[in-house]
């Protein structure tokens, strides 16, 4: 291999592909969590908190299988995401209609769902059944909301998760070039998941929602990971969806995306086409994600 290549956010040389195909030489009797946890340690690829990146890694590493730099070893046992997501259990709720002002529900409560709490088995259960793309797990950062009207019934959840790696409309809106988009991608988070339970016919409450946690996530995102992010994006599949809820509750739509998957380097796979919305949480947001 020659020159740098880009791989999950992370620039590698040849030196650091020598390295990987190193460690799997010497040693074979490694699984691929340990190689993930022994690279994260020599590399010192830690986030905010000084917790080791090895999912970040794993991806890392199965990305470079799949391009014909490395051969991992055999799996020991299938994929314990695999697992998890074949299956979501259900959790007992209450589906009786909720309905009527928006001020009959206030103030909301919004809280962070931890993870082995019983809130998290519940979240797992609302995303999986109930929202039209289903749950999976997420990779890299993340933080998930419950949200709970002021009589204790859940109303909604969201997932804020990695943002995007490449969107000409955000990009060019931003002031991004690759090198500062590379540099600063942690600083933006993306809502990839957005529900309001079907029982509940509440006007506004979706805009209300997302106005609440517009105001924490930053101060959340801070506390969980040390760092804090500046701007939130979402996409919404334009022929499902009209964005209401994100226009009334200020996003700015950037444009849409050109309804091309990551994987479709020959022009051959097509998307559904996705309207692009971005919410910043400080002034001088650009500045920001430009300083790097």
């Amino acid at each position: 291999m020659t020159g740098v290549m880009v791989v999950q956010s992370r620039e590698l040389s040849g030196e650091d592909i020598g390295l990987i195909q190193g460690l799997l030489a010497e040693h074979r009797d490694w699984g691929r969590t340990r190689l993930s946890e022994e690279l994260c340690c020599l590399w010192d690829w830690r986030n905010g908190q000084g917790r080791i990146k090895d999912m970040a890694a794993r991806t890392l590493l199965l990305k470079l299988e799949r391009s014909g730099h490395i051969e991992l070893p055999e799996r020991r046992r299938p994929s314990s995401n695999g697992l998890r997501n074949r299956h979501v259990p259900l959790v007992d709720h209450a589906t009786a209609p909720i309905c009527g002002a928006l001020r009959d529900l206030r103030p909301l409560a919004v809280s962070v769902v931890e993870s082995g709490s019983q809130d998290l088995r519940l979240f797992n259960c609302l995303l999986g059944r109930y929202h039209y793309l289903g749950h999976r797990n997420t990779v890299g950062e993340n933080i998930r909301y419950l949200v709970r009207d002021c009589a204790g019934r859940p109303v909604g959840c969201a997932l804020f998760g990695s943002a995007a790696w490449k969107c000409a409309a955000r990009d060019a809106w931003i002031g991004w070039d690759r090198g500062a988009r590379e540099a600063s991608l942690g600083s933006l988070t993306n809502n990839t998941r957005f529900l309001v339970l079907p029982w509940v016919t509440v006007p506004h409450l979706a805009s209300h929602m997302l106005a609440c946690l517009a105001r924490r996530i930053r101060a959340d995102w801070q506390r969980k990971y040390g760092h804090p992010i500046h701007a939130l994006e979402t996409f919404v599949e334009r022929d499902r969806f009209r964005g209401t809820c994100y226009q009334a509750a200020n996003w700015v739509r950037l444009g849409s995306t050109q309804g091309r998957t990551r994987n479709d380097r020959n022009h051959r796979l097509r998307a559904s086409v996705k309207d692009v919305y971005l919410y910043p949480l400080i002034q001088g947001f650009r500045r920001e994600l430009c300083a790097c």
